[in-house]
């Protein structure tokens, strides 16, 4: 996506180091490598934290796709126009987020939540999941570490099936089903998210430093590990837990989740 990026523009943003490119083991791409992640930032965002102004450091990630790779995918798809795939590429490729408080990069083993985004949750409140207490929870926690980041992962909706088939799974799972039979009904898998470009970009701002994982979910932490980034300890998350979730919890745990027996 920040490929094509008026020329000027993306030449001004590499001189001010606000934007670079990285490899998949999250080294910095000076000149002559394959960009695999492209990398903006920080942007400032003031953000109330337990009723104090935090100001948050913003870093926009994005996989690069080029164009060329694009079309030469394509070339079977009949009467396929670059500006028809430019835009189908453009609305189809997820900007992630860290959202790190000051001195995250200079700080050792840091508080890290890697968190699939829910707009049900995040955004309108829903207490079907534990997404948005568990977002609020993981900020209140870093800022009294004094320090910390939360990975916003866009493409993760649903585990991964997209918003519109988590509408769906909803009125299966009304109907009886839990979260991941509803998910498999559908012909989607339980899980198809992916935590590798989280992992690229964690590598890069820490310059490998390990972390501490705030997450329950031990597939988290396989993947980044896999993916070369450090974790020294996993650090359990609970929070939001009510009468409308809790069906939905039990199938985590039951699912590998590192949550409580008595929930």
């Amino acid at each position: 996506m920040f490929s094509y990026v008026n020329r000027s523009i993306r030449q001004l943003l590499f001189k001010n180091h606000q934007l670079v490119d990285l490899d998949r083991s999250g080294r910095k791409i000076s000149s002559g490598g394959t960009p695999f992640i492209s990398l903006l930032g920080p942007v400032t965002i003031p953000r109330l934290i337990d009723g104090e102004e935090v100001l948050l450091e913003w870093y926009p990630f994005v996989r690069r796709v080029e164009l060329t790779r694009v079309l030469e995918a394509a070339k079977g798809v009949h009467g396929g126009q670059s500006d028809d795939f430019r835009a189908l590429l453009q609305t189809n490729m997820p900007v992630n987020s860290v959202f790190a408080l000051p001195g995250f990069r200079g700080k050792s083993e840091p508080l890290v939540r890697i968190h699939s985004c829910c707009l049900t949750g995040d955004i309108f409140g829903s207490m079907r999941c534990d997404c948005g207490p568990q977002l609020e929870a993981a900020f209140s926690m870093m800022k009294q570490e004094g320090g910390g980041a939360v990975v916003y992962m866009s493409g993760h909706e649903g585990r991964g099936i997209g918003l519109w088939a988590k509408a769906v799974t909803y009125l299966l799972q009304d109907a009886g089903e839990d979260t991941y039979e509803a998910n498999v009904s559908l012909g989607l898998p339980e899980d198809s998210r992916d935590f590798s470009d989280a992992a690229t970009v964690l590598r890069y701002l820490l310059n490998d430093t390990p972390i501490r994982l705030l997450s329950n979910n031990p597939q988290k932490r396989e993947q980044l590990e896999e993916n070369g980034q450090v974790i020294s300890e996993a650090v359990s998350l609970v929070s939001g837990v009510n009468d409308h979730n809790i069906r939905y919890l039990r199938s985590k745990r039951g699912k590998g989740h590192k949550l409580p027996e008595d929930l």
